[in-house]
C-alpha cells in the first residue's frame, strides 16, 4: 500500500502543479530516503532541472528531467507503506516527517512525507537503471486476456503470489489482487496452469475493472496513512467485496468471509464463491 490505484491518483493530481516546473534546489531532510545515492548528489543532479513529464510505471512516480534542453534523468518515488507527495506554499510549512522538499521556480515546495520512513525518493540516470524489471502494465494494451491465459498456463505458481509478482504484473498489490480474484471466481491457491481459459478472461476482466473504478475514487484509505495530494482520503475501501472484510458475510452469497495466509500475505477469500479446485488425480 499504496498500490497501482493511489499512485496513479497521486501522478494525475500533482501532475499540474509540478510538470512545467523548475527545480531550483533540493533538501534532504532524511538521508536514507535518497538512497542509492547521497543527499549531495541527489541535490547536485536535481538542481536547475525541469520536470517535463510525469507518470506511473507500475507502483513508481516518475518524474522526467531536463537541464537546458537535454535530458538530465529521472526522480523515482515509491511511497511504500506511509509515503505522501504534495506541494505547498511555503517551506515553513514542510512538516516534521518531511524526508525530501524541492523548491520549485513559483516559490512552492514539493514535500515528500513519510512516517515510518519505508519509501524512496531519488534520482536515477533513467526508469531502467533505478527499478527492477516489470511486467507489462495492467491498464495498458499489451494486457490482454490472452496474454493473460497464456502467461498463466506457462508457469506453475499459486495465482495470488504470481499476481504479485512486479516482473510478472506491475501495480498489483494485496488489496486489488483479493478484489479481482473474488471478482472471477478464483481461489488464491489455485495453481496458475489450472485456471481455465473462461476464468482467466473473468480474471483480465476484473482485474482492469477494478482497476479503473478504483482510480475513478481516488484509491483506497482504510487507514490514516493514504490520502491524495489534496489531502482528501479514497473512497474504494467502501467498495471492497472481501479485503478487510473477515468474518462479515459474503455480499455475493452470505458465506462467511475467511482470512488466509497466502504467500506470507494477509488474503480474503469467501470459500463458496472461490472454491479451491481438487487435485488432480493423473
Amino acid at each position: 500500500m499504496p498500490e497501482l490505484p493511489e499512485v496513479e491518483t497521486v501522478v494525475r493530481l500533482l501532475r499540474p502543479d509540478v510538470v512545467g516546473r523548475t527545480i531550483r534546489r533540493a533538501e534532504v531532510l532524511w538521508a536514507r530516503t535518497v538512497l542509492p545515492g547521497t543527499p549531495r548528489r541527489f541535490m547536485q543532479r536535481t538542481r536547475a532541472c525541469k520536470v517535463v513529464r510525469l507518470w506511473r510505471r507500475a507502483k513508481y512516480i516518475v518524474f522526467d528531467l531536463e537541464r537546458e534542453g537535454a535530458s538530465a534523468g529521472v526522480l523515482l518515488c515509491h511511497l511504500r507503506m506511509t509515503g505522501r507527495l504534495h506541494v505547498l506554499a511555503t517551506r515553513d510549512e514542510v512538516g516534521p516527517w518531511g524526508r525530501v522538499a524541492l523548491e520549485l521556480d513559483d516559490a512552492r515546495w514539493l514535500e515528500f512525507l513519510d512516517v515510518r520512513k519505508f519509501g524512496r525518493f531519488h534520482w536515477s540516470p533513467h526508469l531502467e537503471a533505478g527499478v527492477p524489471a516489470l511486467g507489462p502494465e495492467p491498464l495498458e494494451p499489451v494486457f490482454t486476456a490472452g496474454w493473460l491465459r497464456t502467461a498463466l498456463a506457462a508457469r506453475r505458481r499459486r495465482i495470488k503470489p504470481l499476481l504479485l509478482d512486479q516482473a510478472f504484473v506491475a501495480g498489483l498489490g494485496n488489496i486489488y489482487v483479493d478484489e479481482a480474484l473474488f471478482m472471477a471466481g478464483i481461489h488464491p491457491l489455485t495453481p496458475s496452469h489450472r485456471v481455465s481459459k473462461a476464468k482467466a478472461e473473468r480474471l483480465h476482466d476484473a482485474i482492469v475493472t477494478t482497476l479503473k473504478e478504483a482510480i475513478r475514487r481516488e484509491g483506497s484509505s482504510f487507514d490514516t496513512f493514504y490520502r491524495t495530494p489534496e489531502g482528501q482520503p479514497g473512497a474504494y475501501q467502501h467498495q471492497f467485496q472481501v479485503y478487510g472484510r473477515t468474518g462479515r458475510s459474503c455480499r455475493r452469497c452470505e458465506s462467511t468471509i475467511r482470512r488466509l495466509t497466502v504467500g506470507g500475505r494477509g488474503t480474503h477469500v469467501c470459500p463458496r464463491c472461490q472454491r479451491l479446485p481438487r487435485k488432480s488425480t493423473s
